[in-house]
């Protein structure tokens, strides 16, 4: 089925992938079934999530569903395990809300819920995150996942998150890792979108944060927590959620 997908992304417009894409979905939601995987984003249960990425290398990865990845099954695990984020009123802000969480959380009574993007019509306010319009210490939590490595000056747009954010508060911030660097590699000389590719490993990205990424973030002023949430999982867990490998999953404080 995978080699199939491959080819139809070689082959066919991106209007007819769309419309192929979720015809597709409902039906790997029926030939799927199973109890194997399950997501704690929809509740839904298969045999297993199918492939994403590009060219589909990574298996096991996208509920059919809700559109969740494994970032986002660890987010909202995070979020149920480890904060109030369900059931304590707060002012959330959201930058570049995702699909699988968008409509869910501002479904929540007690959330004062606030979403903001550089360009998506969906959210509520059409900003960059190296300049959020917001007040100083206004939020008790800020969520902004994969953001960062796509913006030119990523320690600015740390320090407005942190900014915005209370002294109470707590930040879920996410980018994808490459856990063998030592170091984050960037080179604003990069800019085609093949060269990004190549050095970046996808043609939107200006960097590939490597393990010094809660360094950068204590470096703009965040406290890192001592347990990195991830550590603790069990791998049972780990495989019933397919959730990531590795990942730096903290509540970074003010």
């Amino acid at each position: 089925m995978d080699k199939i997908i491959k080819l139809a992304l070689n082959l066919f417009p991106r209007t007819f992938l769309i419309r192929a894409s979720y015809i597709f979905r409902k039906i790997s939601r029926f030939t799927n079934r199973g109890n194997d995987v399950e997501c704690p984003v929809c509740g839904s249960h298969y045999k297993k999530f199918l492939s994403y990425g590009y060219q589909l290398t990574r298996q096991n990865a996208l509920c059919p569903k809700c559109l969740s990845l494994e970032r986002h099954r660890l987010v909202w695990l995070f979020l149920k395990e480890k904060t109030g984020f369900f059931t304590s009123p707060m002012r959330v802000l959201h930058i570049a809300p995702e699909q699988p969480f968008l409509e869910r959380f501002r479904k929540l009574e007690k959330l004062d819920y606030v979403t903001a993007d550089l360009e998506s019509p969906l959210a509520d306010y059409k900003c960059d995150v190296q300049d959020l319009p917001f007040r100083d210490n206004e939020f008790d939590m800020v969520i902004c996942n994969h953001v960062l490595e796509h913006v030119d000056n990523d320690r600015k747009a740390m320090s407005e998150l942190l900014r915005v954010l209370k002294p109470e508060g707590e930040a879920i911030l996410l980018v994808p890792i490459e856990f063998s660097l030592e170091k984050t590699y960037e080179d604003p000389t990069i800019t085609s979108p093949k060269e990004r590719t190549k050095h970046f490993k996808q043609y939107d990205h200006v960097r590939l944060y490597g393990r010094d990424f809660p360094q950068r973030l204590k470096e703009a002023g965040f406290t890192i927590p001592a347990q990195n949430y991830t550590d603790d999982i069990p791998e049972e867990v780990r495989k019933r959620y397919a959730l990531p490998e590795q990942e730096f999953m903290y509540g970074y404080k003010k």
